[in-house]
């Protein structure tokens, strides 16, 4: 198991086509982040120039998010029926081009509407970049260290998103932050449609078998559009939550999000969500705790963003300078992470993660006037930098490894969804928190608000961690499947063990 867990797979002639390989699959988180991060850099200047109203700036913001989690477990399933390589090189592709008409966008009607379709592409290649990875690697150190490097992809996305961001915003065009996006996803889909194995004839055989889940989708989508819609629309409607279309749409996404749950578990024969998925040991709990985390990281990057540049006076270059820590520490603690992963209990990583996530927004909450960049905002950059790269990497590896080959594209799906979804609805509470306090605490106060409300989740992720969350160490193990195989032929023994003791009995009763 050790020596199959540490070589390399069969699918790659050379060492290079495997790099080439984890580079194309890597730029799908790193584009993802660049997308996120890089947009709260732009978003005052955008706002500026597009006359967007400070009340309407979390949309922008949100509507990427949004589309991608309400979307991932359709492409999902579409890929573990039709192939991850299909599913991500178009994604890509799909990307590039909504991209190039955003960097064209000429007022906010067209930029959230560019922003929306931009977030298809994600949520099309990120579960077939889990599910492509969870399928040519078995567990081990060596896929311990591929999804490291998958999740320092991410840090590094990020700095990358800010730094374009900083920089165009400084010294050329908003424009062009689209459009180096643009460059980059055209790249990536390139390279990817060259060094990505196929998976299509793979999965001929599935397909025959399998049928997708309309009305889970639809259910699942438009729950999730609406509920999230009035949550984040709600502090900036004319009477707020009195609001009718507000609590109309939120019942609406309430109900549908509610049938869904009765749909996938009782009437769908092949529920994008199966039964399977919330059997495997602890993984509900898994999922909440999840769901707190990535919120606090999507609060923590749009509000830290906001902090340092209304409070603090930092310009955009500024905040591309004080973000150099978070960028460079998650890429050395997630590659370091890999190669000792196996060694370390996957519990104690993920409460070291926990309290990172309390502790960097705490740092935010308690800053007095005039803060300190090294007293205050250093470390929570590094603390946010290892509870973000622990967190993904230790969850997308324990999902990853828990599902059989089948259904590597849900785990993907479900990865995905909890991260971007956590963002969309957390995002919007926070914006509640801001627009009700803003008035009677100040700008500062105000933000320090949201900062607490960030504690507040990263602390109930904590607390479910510790208390229902056991994940045991990344080692080098039989695969789902593999198991599955061993358990049956064991089975085929016994049987056979038992009739040939009858048989015996039959003819020599003694």
């Amino acid at each position: 198991m050790e020596r199959l867990g540490r070589q390399r797979p069969e699918v790659f002639g050379s060492i290079w086509s495997e790099i080439g390989f984890v580079f194309s699959l890597s730029m799908s988180q790193v584009l993802t982040e660049y997308f996120v991060s890089g947009f709260t850099v732009i978003l005052p200047t955008l706002a500026t120039k597009l006359h967007i109203p400070a009340a309407s700036s979390t949309w922008p913001a949100s509507a990427f998010s949004l589309t991608v989690a309400s979307f991932l477990l359709v492409f999902a399933r579409l890929a573990d029926m039709y192939g991850g390589y299909p599913h991500y090189v178009a994604g890509f592709m799909w990307l590039t081009i909504w991209s190039l008409v955003a960097g064209f966008s000429t007022n906010e009607v067209m930029l959230n509407f560019c922003r929306a379709l931009q977030g298809l592409g994600p949520a099309a290649f990120l579960p077939s970049s889990v599910m492509i990875m969870g399928s040519v690697y078995r567990p081990g150190p060596r896929k311990n260290l591929v999804f490291s490097i998958y999740g320092a992809c991410a840090a590094m996305g990020f700095f990358v998103g800010i730094f374009f961001a900083g920089l165009t915003a400084e010294y050329i065009s908003w424009h062009w932050y689209f459009w180096i996006g643009t460059i980059l996803s055209a790249i990536t889909a390139v390279t990817a449609y060259l060094t990505v194995p196929s998976d299509i004839q793979e999965k001929k055989d599935i397909r025959e078998k399998d049928q997708m889940d309309w009305l889970g989708a639809a259910l699942i989508s438009t729950g999730f559009i609406l509920f999230t819609f009035a949550i984040i629309d709600s502090s900036h409607a004319p009477n707020q939550w009195k609001t009718p279309y507000i609590y109309i749409l939120f019942i609406i996404g309430s109900i549908l999000l509610s049938v869904s749950i009765y749909v996938e578990g009782w009437v769908a024969t092949q529920p994008l969500l199966p039964p399977s998925l919330f059997r495997v040991s602890r993984m509900p709990a898994l999922f909440i705790a999840l769901f707190f985390t990535y919120g606090s990281l999507g609060v923590y990057l749009l509000y830290a963003t906001f902090y340092v540049e209304r409070i603090m006076g930092a310009s955009p270059l500024q905040v591309v300078a004080w973000y150099v820590p978070m960028a460079l520490g998650g890429i050395m603690i997630a590659t370091f992470g890999g190669l000792i992963l196996h060694m370390l209990h996957g519990t104690v990583l993920i409460i070291i993660a926990g309290t990172s996530w309390i502790v960097a927004p705490l740092l935010f909450a308690i800053a007095p006037s005039g803060a300190n960049y090294w007293a205050y905002i250093f470390p929570s950059m590094i603390c946010a930098t290892i509870g973000i790269d622990i967190t993904f990497t230790v969850a997308n590896i324990f999902i990853t490894t828990s599902l059989p080959r089948k259904q590597q594209g849900l785990a993907g799906g479900v990865t995905m969804l909890l991260l971007h979804f956590g963002i969309a609805v957390t995002l919007g509470f926070a914006d509640i928190v801001n627009t009700y306090t803003v008035d009677s605490l100040g700008e500062k106060k105000s933000y320090q608000a949201v900062f607490w409300f960030e504690v507040g989740c990263a602390a109930a992720a904590l607390v479910i961690m510790i208390l229902f969350v056991k994940i045991k160490k990344a080692e080098s193990e039989l695969t789902v499947d593999e198991r599955a195989e061993l358990e049956e032929a064991m089975a085929g023994v016994t049987m056979h063990a038992s009739s040939s003791q009858r048989d015996t009995e039959e003819i020599d009763p003694r």
